[in-house]
């Protein structure tokens, strides 16, 4: 190539660039699909609340892009963690509602782990509710029971909180919970209580409670033994925090390090590197979304709670997290991993 040729392929390539650079927002995303993953099966709270912001996000974004949901359950959430780290485009393209557990599976477990949690854009949460256990109205009356006999609960996968919560709640309160792994998704886990294979479940939101399993609760189907949250829901007053059990300063503090990931709530991100201006439309879309009249209404009627959560948030949450000192996480991850495996 002479010099000629050369100076004009660099042109060339500059043009491309500045071209690419000047594209707006709303020119990127007109006639785009937006992939939005979600990190369990179809069906759940997670799931229908993701398809709801679905059908909204797409018109509140500058081009109106279409939203499209890809489930992918799997590995404790972590499947679809490292799918936004590694292998979704960094463009603002894709989207996730992950299970925040992917939080303190990555400080205290790390096994599989592609991602980091700093890294990710978080773009808001749509819902923010405590986590509880329960059992079929068979099983346990109250949580103190669960300290004098054996409580068999369901689970999925590695850090998920259907493990998570129970092994905590052995290793640092005393509890005896026999936990049953392998389940494919949480409404396997539901279906299994019904049945009698299994006595209960932790790890389930309060508000997903409400909505998808209502006449649970209007029936007295279910026992809630324990909620798990920074204060008690105001539907569930009678119903002791998970931290009002701790022992000492240091189990409190341990505790309330897991109890952080569930102030994240129902929590929406983007891969890392999304460029700065798309990554401001996405969070102000989201915000948009959330306060959108059609969107509330069809929430409303299908039951579903919006309670939602900004991305300064929701990164403050996160950097504080990440931010754990050494020996506070040490002393939680020896009494994680003292009961990890299922018993």
């Amino acid at each position: 190539m002479d010099w000629r040729s050369a100076l004009a392929s660099a042109a060339l390539c500059a043009a491309v660039t500045s071209n690419a650079a000047a594209q707006s927002v709303e020119e990127f995303y007109r006639g785009k699909t937006i992939t939005m993953i979600v990190s369990t099966g179809v069906g759940n709270g997670f799931d229908t609340n993701a398809r709801l912001v679905a059908r909204h996000l797409g018109r509140h974004i500058p081009g109106h892009p279409t939203i499209v949901v890809k489930n992918m359950p799997g590995a404790g959430h972590v499947l679809a963690a490292n799918h936004m780290a590694t292998d979704a485009p960094r463009d603002g393209s894709t989207m996730a509602l992950i299970m925040p557990s992917i939080i303190t599976h990555q400080l205290l477990d790390g096994r599989g782990v592609r991602y980091d949690i700093a890294k990710f854009q978080w773009l808001g949460a749509s819902d923010y509710s405590n986590q509880s256990v329960y059992v079929w109205s068979t099983g346990a009356k109250t949580f103190a029971e669960t300290m004098s006999r054996e409580v068999v609960l369901g689970a999925t996968g590695a850090g998920s909180y259907t493990l998570l919560y129970p092994a905590l709640m052995n290793s640092l309160l005393g509890t005896r919970f026999k936990t049953v792994a392998g389940y494919k998704s949480a409404k396997d886990i539901d279906l299994a209580m019904q049945r009698g294979e299994i006595d209960g479940r932790a790890g389930n939101y309060l508000s997903t409670l409400r909505s998808i399993n209502g006449d649970w609760l209007r029936d007295k189907a279910i026992n809630i033994l324990v909620q798990i949250g920074g204060e008690r829901d105001p539907d569930f007053p009678q119903v002791p925090l998970l931290t009002d059990f701790a022992k000492s300063d240091e189990t409190k503090r341990v505790l309330q390090l897991f109890e952080a990931e569930i102030t994240v709530g129902r929590a929406f991100l983007t891969t890392p590197d999304v460029p700065a201006d798309r990554l401001a439309a996405l969070r102000q879309a989201f915000d948009a979304t959330m306060a959108d009249d059609g969107f509330r209404a069809e929430a409303a009627k299908m039951g579903l709670d919006t309670n939602p959560i900004k991305a300064d948030k929701m990164q403050a949450i996160v950097r504080e997290v990440a931010a754990t000192p050494p020996e506070l996480i040490a002393v939680a991850k020896r009494a994680k991993d003292e009961t990890d495996a299922p018993r």
